[in-house]
């Protein structure tokens, strides 16, 4: 967890607002505190002034898609080593790979359902303590 915070912070990274919506009320719920960003740099932009123990990161987004996205999480400008989640409606062969080869700790299909997403949140952010 942050210094700041008791609850595993996350920033959800999608240029839907509905999505946003969705993951940002689900995992409120199950205890996290959540921040929200319409695409990549913005992300990137408040991972740079706030620490976050997870990003819930959408490929598909306007200005940054998501793989660039991880990647600048993961470079040495930004440097965070927090647990990234890309969850998307691409299901090709090879985009789990490029999601992985850009700093993804794991690659989800959409929908992802809610239990499955807060299990999941919650399992990435484990070694920073309990969730609600």
């Amino acid at each position: 967890m942050t210094a700041e915070t008791t609850h595993p912070r996350v920033l959800v990274v999608d240029d839907a607002a509905t999505v946003r919506l969705y993951h940002t009320s689900l995992l409120r719920d199950a205890g996290f505190e959540v921040a929200e960003a319409a695409n990549g740099l913005e992300a990137v932009e408040a991972a740079m002034s706030t620490p976050f123990d997870l990003f819930v990161v959408d490929v598909n987004m306007p200005k940054m898609n998501g793989y660039t996205c991880v990647e600048t999480l993961r470079s040495e400008a930004v440097g965070t080593a927090a647990p990234v989640l890309m969850i998307s409606t691409e299901d090709r062969p090879g985009d789990a790979d490029r999601a992985y080869q850009a700093g993804a700790n794991l690659y989800l299909v959409k929908p992802v359902g809610a239990e499955r997403l807060v299990r999941v949140a919650t399992m990435l952010t484990a070694a920073k303590g309990p969730v609600a």
